[in-house]
């Protein structure tokens, strides 16, 4: 299994794709724009730069893995010779359908196909598939090339054969990976997600200021960044979408998504990527200044 498509070249895409072409697959990165492909690739070769700034890779390593991919806006085309297909687009699952449908029909009998998903059922994902066997769940952690957690997934009619593949392909990626049950949020998401989620409240209700709750949990419990701050960073729709899976699965009030939160997606604040959350980002990527709508 030498060449891997990858569906989606916004940031966890383009980090996966990162990834399998540094270790030296061939890697068909496919979007709906090319627009979307550049900024994702420009990404890609910063990205590099830095590793060869801190002398992790040479540049000839970084040449080798930005010759290893090559782009594309047709998913037929993308996929035609691909041994695995990593979908790492948006987390709607309508969409989600709509893609393993496509790429049931487009790609090789032989192909696995994977969902980068945080928190949707595979179970649910491999029901649009005439292949359920053949489909699986690979949770990447952001930033993709840095992070060792990838959490494998099976549905419930993933084959043992899929699974044991897909465990000793993120083997050789250098990650470390971790086999769960399909459940929503899966393990990572479903204990993150409560935890950020009671932040957000203990914010709501007036316990503490977003600098406090962040202070307490980085020096009180030695978390390396703020739950707060996390949540800007993931982005609070993505927060929100996760937190409503679960809600919808389980039917329990405890993973009900805090109001404060609602009204911040709504408004368009959703962190890093919008320029604000609960940190203002218009002059840094930093949570160094407070939202203005949280300063007392």
């Amino acid at each position: 299994m030498k060449n891997v498509a990858v569906i989606g070249a916004g940031t966890m895409g383009n980090g996966i794709a990162h990834t399998f072409a540094q270790s030296g697959f061939k890697v068909q990165l496919i979007d709906i724009s090319d627009a979307s492909l550049k900024r994702g690739m420009d990404t890609i070769s910063k990205n590099l730069d830095r590793m060869v700034t801190k002398e992790k890779i040479t540049e000839a390593d970084k040449a080798k893995t930005l010759a290893n991919i090559t782009t594309f806006t047709n998913i037929e085309e993308g996929v035609e010779y691909a041994g695995l297909v990593v979908e790492a687009a948006t987390e709607n699952i309508d969409l989600k359908l709509k893609i393993f449908k496509q790429l049931d029909e487009a790609c090789p009998a032989d192909t696995i196909l994977a969902s980068n998903t945080s928190s949707i059922s595979i179970t649910q994902i491999a029901a649009a598939t005439s292949r359920p066997e053949m489909v699986i769940g690979m949770h990447f952690m952001n930033p993709v090339p840095i992070m060792k957690l990838v959490e494998i997934i099976r549905g419930y009619n993933t084959s043992n054969e899929v699974t044991n593949t897909i465990m000793d392909l993120s083997k050789q990626l250098g990650k470390v990976p971790t086999e769960v049950n399909d459940y929503p949020g899966f393990v990572a998401n479903r204990i993150l997600m409560p935890m950020l989620n009671e932040a957000i409240e203990t914010l709501y209700n007036g316990v503490a200021g977003v600098e406090e709750i962040d202070t307490v949990m980085k020096l009180g419990m030695a978390h390396p960044m703020g739950p707060l701050q996390l949540a800007d960073f993931i982005g609070l729709d993505i927060c929100l979408s996760i937190l409503n899976v679960m809600y919808d699965g389980f039917k329990n009030p405890k993973y009900a998504p805090c109001p404060l939160l609602v009204n911040m997606v709504m408004a368009g604040k959703l962190g890093v990527k919008s320029g604000e959350g609960f940190y203002d980002y218009s002059k840094s990527r930093k949570a160094e200044k407070v939202s203005s709508q949280f300063l007392k």
